[in-house]
């Protein structure tokens, strides 16, 4: 049987859209959804990851702010802007921080059109 090399080139390419498809998201780091933090004397942005932001109430600033209020405080990453190696400005885990509930406080959706990395959980 004769297998002709645009079939077997066929099969191959398939094959590894196939397998890239399945495997990718296995790898792929939980997506992060940024918030700004408005008080009184600054702002600032943070990350929550996708899993993390799944067990608040709403999964939205709304329910951020509610579960801050409700604890008093909470953890988050602080992201800032940087310039990648490739010179494309980016948003970056910056450094874990501490909120405190306050009178003061808002939380907004922060909207971004740069490229947000995951949070790098190893760094806690």
């Amino acid at each position: 049987m004769h297998i002709s090399k645009r079939l077997l080139l066929g099969i191959g390419a398939a094959t590894l859209i196939m397998e890239s498809v399945v495997i990718l998201p296995a790898f792929a780091a939980d997506k992060v959804s940024l918030f700004k933090v408005i008080t009184t004397k600054d702002e600032i942005v943070i990350g929550i990851s996708e899993g993390d932001l799944a067990r608040i109430e709403g999964q939205n600033a709304g329910g951020v702010a509610r579960m801050l209020v409700a604890r008093g405080s909470m953890s988050a990453w602080q992201y800032a802007v940087r310039k990648s190696s490739s010179g494309d400005l980016e948003q970056v885990p910056l450094h874990k921080i501490g909120l405190l509930a306050s009178d003061s406080l808002r939380v907004e959706p922060y909207a971004t059109p740069l490229k947000v990395l995951p949070i790098d959980e190893t760094r806690k």
